[in-house]
């Protein structure tokens, strides 16, 4: 297999000094780690062993690699593993792929309050689904599925979404027969999906807001006041 032509610890390691220095104040102890380890990962500065050929005696040195969750060099194995264990769970019907994603506004926030911004995208997906899909009038049934989150886009934007994979169907709510899904092409009405998620959002947002569980640093301290935060979630329900 040929090596790509830009690779995500190419980057790192071209512009890894400058992020650290640009996002000081906001990055973890993790997120440092994981950009270093990333950095590290498969050179001199981690050591390595000769391998040699039984055959004809060819020595190769391999560099050790970092080990780190974060690192798309070393999950590699990892994911494929997941992919084959998940595979022998599917069941015999349709599967649908569901996005949730925040507005830029509220996604803002996710970097200075990011255990608080995912759980709550977590919470809020979960709560659309399974009310929406306990309704009568659209499936009445208990569904089971399950959500992994991307906080960039393809351009390695800012961009929080959920990625959730949904069985076509679920245990009817008295426990007696399986219900399959209505629509071939959609698991539930968008529109209504979208509505329902985007309320359950802004209350879960609130509520953290009058807790005092969100932090506002640098160009968002502003949103610390009340009216401030009351004016981006009035705006944000009409996106």
């Amino acid at each position: 297999m040929t090596r790509p032509t830009l690779e995500v610890v190419d980057i790192f390691r071209r512009y890894g000094d400058a992020f650290r220095r640009r996002f000081s104040t906001s990055l973890t102890t993790a997120q440092r780690r994981a950009v270093s380890a990333i950095e590290r990962c498969r050179t001199a500065a981690l050591g390595g062993q000769i391998e040699q050929c039984d055959h004809c005696g060819h020595r190769r040195f391999c560099y050790r690699s970092c080990r780190n969750r974060h690192c798309p060099k070393c999950q590699a194995f990892a994911r494929a593993e997941w992919v084959r264990q998940r595979r022998s769970e599917l069941l015999d019907c349709p599967y649908f792929h569901l996005v949730f994603t925040l507005p830029q506004p509220i996604a803002a926030l996710a970097l200075q309050n990011p255990r608080i911004l995912y759980t709550l995208l977590f919470r809020a997906a979960s709560r659309t689904l399974r009310t929406l899909a306990s309704d009568p009038k659209h499936l009445g049934a208990e569904i089971g599925f399950f959500a992994v989150l991307h906080s960039w886009g393809q351009a390695l934007q800012l961009h929080p979404h959920l990625h959730c994979v949904v069985p076509g169907g679920g245990i009817a709510l008295d426990g007696s027969r399986w219900v399959r899904c209505k629509g071939r092409r959609f698991f539930l009405p968008v529109r209504v999906l979208r509505h329902v998620f985007r309320g359950k959002v802004l209350d879960l947002l609130r509520q953290a807001f009058l807790k005092g569980k969100l932090s506002f640093h640098g160009q968002l301290q502003h949103l610390a006041q009340d009216r401030n935060f009351r004016r981006l979630l009035a705006s944000t329900k009409r996106k």
